[in-house]
């Protein structure tokens, strides 16, 4: 019997990590997740936005919009800092970070930080915004790849059901 040849890619693979890690967001307007990968295709970490730990997701505001004390802005932590951060001061050289959503400016000067050499992302939605456009003045400064995914299929559906596995 021949092996199957329907597998999904590694990067859509690490996308799809990425975009499950999301799914753990309890923001009712976005929700991001972080997928880091070594150069030996492991997962060093994931993150999605959210508040910091010991931080009540039923006491901080996840509004978006009045005074910035009452929105969630100054206190959410975006999905790629949860990684890098939940990677506990692993070694990030070389790595790879996989998001939906491309970084804005303050998670560009963490993945910098970090050593992460390549930033791989499905959508630019916010390309023409101020952050977006410092995230990848430095970025491109810092000599970080960007590589917009382009997958080869629209979804992947997950079955919890037995009968499935």
């Amino acid at each position: 019997m021949p092996k199957r040849n329907d597998y999904i890619p590694w990067d859509e693979y690490f996308m799809g990590i990425s975009l499950l890690s999301a799914c753990r967001s309890k923001d009712p307007n976005t929700q991001v997740g972080a997928c880091i990968v070594n150069s030996d295709r492991r997962i060093m970490s994931v993150g999605y936005n959210g508040f910091p730990a010991g931080c009540s997701d039923d006491e901080f505001p996840w509004e978006r919009q009045g005074d910035e004390l009452s929105t969630k802005y100054p206190y959410v932590c975006h999905a790629e800092l949860n990684a890098i951060l939940n990677c506990r001061g692993a070694n990030l050289s070389g790595s790879k970070i996989y998001v939906a959503l491309f970084p804005c400016n303050e998670c560009a000067k963490a993945i910098i930080q970090s050593g992460i050499r390549e930033v791989v992302y499905l959508s630019d939605k916010y390309a023409d915004t101020p952050a977006t456009k410092a995230s990848k003045r430095m970025l491109n400064a810092a000599g970080v790849k960007l590589t917009r995914l382009l997958p080869t299929r629209d979804e992947i559906v997950i079955s919890f059901k037995e009968n499935d596995i």
